[in-house]
């Protein structure tokens, strides 16, 4: 197999004219940094969960680009056009990525907290009353949704008006897009809850396949992707994160991320990330295996 792609924590082989094959590594990346560690089974936990919420997403009667699984760390799926020229995608372009993800947001968390913090969002423009100031942790009062570029070099927020001319899809095709969002996480929301565990937000990518069909592709629901929190601690009052957040809490409470920031403002070169410490890789591992049998209910071995 060609190697066509190779990110940061993912492999793409082309199989065919029609297929391709996702390879999960054990690699782990965090604030656009590829960490000098591997987590043990970390790219077979996310494959096997990825595959397990598109069974669910199509018995909901959504298409996805999902075939199979092929081994462990491996997945079959539909392949699309990659077309990186906005000019060239129009609503009769067929079979293409549509290059914008969609974040979905449930709760006070991450950086939608912080930009609250500091005003670039306003209470009511997530549903809170005016002049409110949400708590970290708190609910919305409705499902909060962002558009972002996929296919730049920086992911950049989107306007409606914007969204819709750079990807060639119809105002009505983009809100089809939207309420395919919040139904794939209806029912993911649901699942998880009765797991113990909250889904505090996550993105989306889609398709359009060879007849125009609005098609889920990537992957989502895992702990790369998706924020979740423990339910019963939560109800306690405590936060506690079962995702990629808690690798990024260490390198927050090394001082390595305050080093990278200050960096990346000043324009300086920036500081090489420390590999993660033995003790912390192992509790890393341990929650991406927990986290699969806690989503998926099914045992790892």
């Amino acid at each position: 197999m060609k190697l066509l792609q190779k990110g940061k924590v993912k492999e793409v082989y082309e199989v065919s004219d029609a297929e391709l094959e996702f390879v999960f590594t054990d690699q782990i990346s965090v604030f656009d940094k590829v960490i000098p560690s591997l987590v043990p089974h970390k790219g077979e936990t996310l494959c096997r969960t990825s595959a397990y919420w598109f069974n669910v997403v199509q018995g909901l009667g959504i298409r996805t680009h999902f075939l199979r699984v092929a081994e462990g760390n491996r997945m079959r799926v539909r392949r699309v056009q990659v077309i990186h020229e906005y000019s060239k995608l129009s609503p009769r372009t067929r079979n293409y990525l549509i290059p914008l993800e969609v974040i979905a947001r449930y709760y006070v968390a991450g950086s939608l907290h912080d930009r609250l913090k500091d005003g670039r969002v306003r209470p009511q423009d997530i549903g809170f009353p005016k002049g409110r100031v949400p708590a970290y942790g708190e609910p919305l009062p409705e499902p909060f949704l962002e558009t972002t570029t996929k296919l730049e070099k920086v992911d950049r927020e989107l306007t409606r008006d914007e969204a819709i001319r750079i990807s060639g899809l119809t105002s009505a095709e983009y809100d089809a897009l939207l309420d395919a969002v919040l139904k794939i996480d209806e029912a993911l929301n649901t699942v998880v809850r009765k797991r113990g565990l909250i889904h505090v937000d996550g993105k989306k990518e889609f398709a359009m396949d060879s007849e125009r069909r609005l098609m889920l592709v990537d992957t989502f629901g895992t702990a790369d992707e998706d924020r979740f929190w423990d339910l019963p601690a939560y109800e306690k009052g405590e936060h506690v994160e079962l995702s990629k957040e808690f690798v990024r809490g260490y390198y927050r409470k090394i001082g390595y991320h305050d080093r990278l920031t200050i960096a990346r403002k000043a324009g300086q070169p920036e500081p090489e990330i420390p590999p993660l410490p033995d003790n912390v890789l192992k509790e890393t591992s341990d929650l991406y295996i927990s986290l699969f049998e806690r989503l998926t209910g099914e045992k790892f071995r």
